[in-house]
């Protein structure tokens, strides 16, 4: 029997699928550890806050005991916070706690901030996601050793720092929707895919993460390339419209979330390396060396994209089929083998943008749905189908959210970029580098 080069290629691809998709099976046992990280947990932490020159560093406290009582005041739980300053309390139903530090506890030489927030209130309507946190801080307040210049300085770098994630992430899913016209809300998914793909091979299996990273962005780039070959490949060839295509992307994405709570859990966890870090004072700003460096790679990443895009053959032929896929079929490109190159460099830019995030703020499975919509409001107003677009956009974004939690609470300083979303549908729908099109 022979299989001719379609179908080998089609038994390759599946092999590939099956390892990324058995690797996703290898985080643990979900019968039995899955189930129990999935009911409602409190995660307590203690931090040390020292302040110097402005520069505002936090450590772990060990050895403090906190109780979680209901405010009837019956006992859910008491414990002791390990070496990374957290304990957890399972916690069965929704409903309302008090969770209290025994200030007594303290090692000798700590002090609580404020002795009157020793005793945190969750309510019953707190629990949106399975986990809900309360710390607890000693040491001393950074409230007053910045000026509003000094804040608004540090939020604007903080901003720059996760306008680039927000970018790298964000040139994917542009070239996607340039190359075949697909809105991809499963993008977010190719991120969290490549921050549980670090987990995997950094803390699981022991890899440094040096080694990993690139393993991860190749895996990442596969991981699209499947996508595209068994989903919405298939799909374009039997006609199925766009609007239809979205709409499985949105299923795919809630499946695909819903397995890595499966599998991963509703905790977030960090990465082995890197995890300590003591902040360092870069002129107005204080910064880690490792988000420096993260900061520093993401811009070189898009350097490096946006010069092969404009002076590489191949990049020369990913504008053409963006601009028009059928005139440039007709001039001889190959588009389905663009658009392969497309999801496969979107995927590994996913991927990497997962890894870096996680390095931010741990890893977790909805850590890149929390950033899909940060991503279409950035080549919204960048541009869509634009690469540059997307750079441009994803910076002024990230900048936005940043110097938007000066004046909202931080839970809130994304709505301020999804208003910019709106402005600029109705204003400017082709965004700032984007082109005005006649339809019709």
């Amino acid at each position: 029997m022979t299989i001719g080069k379609t179908g080998g290629r089609a038994l390759q691809f599946m092999r590939v699928v099956l390892v990324v998709v058995g690797s996703l099976f290898m985080f643990g046992a979900p019968a039995q550890g899955a189930a129990a990280e999935s009911e409602l947990t409190i995660v307590a932490s203690v931090q040390n806050q020292t302040v110097l020159d402005g520069v505002s560093e936090k450590q772990p406290v060990a050895g403090v005991t906190i109780t979680v009582t209901f405010a009837s005041g019956a006992v859910v739980g008491t414990g002791v916070t390990d070496t990374s300053g957290l304990i957890s309390f399972p916690v069965k139903t929704r409903d309302d706690y008090l969770v209290t530090l025994d200030i007594a506890t303290l090692p000798n030489g700590f002090a609580m901030i404020d002795e009157a927030k020793a005793v945190s209130s969750i309510k019953k309507d707190d629990f949106t996601t399975s986990v809900k946190r309360a710390t607890f801080f000693t040491g001393s307040s950074n409230t007053s050793s910045q000026t509003l210049l000094d804040r608004m300085i540090q939020r604007g770098a903080d901003g720059l720092r996760l306008g680039l994630v927000i970018a790298m992430c964000a040139v994917g899913l542009s070239l996607i929707f340039g190359t075949t016209g697909l809105t991809n809300f499963a993008h977010g998914e190719m991120v969290t895919f490549g921050g549980l793909m670090a987990f995997l091979l950094n803390v699981t299996m022991g890899i440094p993460l040096l080694i990993s990273a690139p393993i991860v962005v190749v895996l990442g780039g596969l991981f699209g390339l499947a996508l595209n070959v068994f989903i919405f490949g298939k799909l374009r060839r039997r006609g199925v419209g766009l609007i239809s295509q979205l709409v499985v992307s949105v299923g795919l994405s809630i499946v695909l979330r819903n397995m890595y709570l499966y599998q991963f859990g509703g905790r977030t966890k960090p990465l082995n390396d890197y995890s300590a870090q003591t902040v360092m004072r870069l002129g107005p700003t204080s910064i880690t060396p490792r988000d420096l460096t993260t900061a520093i790679l993401s811009l070189l990443v898009l350097v490096a994209v946006a010069l092969f895009i404009q002076k590489s053959r191949t990049g020369k032929a990913i504008r053409a089929v963006s601009d028009n896929p059928t005139l440039a079929s007709s001039t001889g490109i190959d588009t389905q083998r663009i658009i392969r190159i497309v999801w496969f460099a979107g995927g590994a830019l996913a991927a990497l943008g997962g890894i870096f995030r996680g390095l931010d703020e741990q890893v977790g499975f909805e850590m890149g749905s929390r950033l899909v919509f940060l991503m279409f409001a950035a080549i919204t107003l960048g541009g869509l189908g634009s690469a540059f677009g997307a750079l441009v956009g994803g910076v002024m974004v990230g900048i936005f959210v940043e110097m938007a939690s000066l004046v909202v609470p931080a839970e809130l300083k994304n709505a301020p970029a999804l208003l910019i979303l709106i402005i600029v549908l109705v204003v400017r729908p082709q965004g700032i580098l984007g082109r005005k099109q006649r339809v019709g």
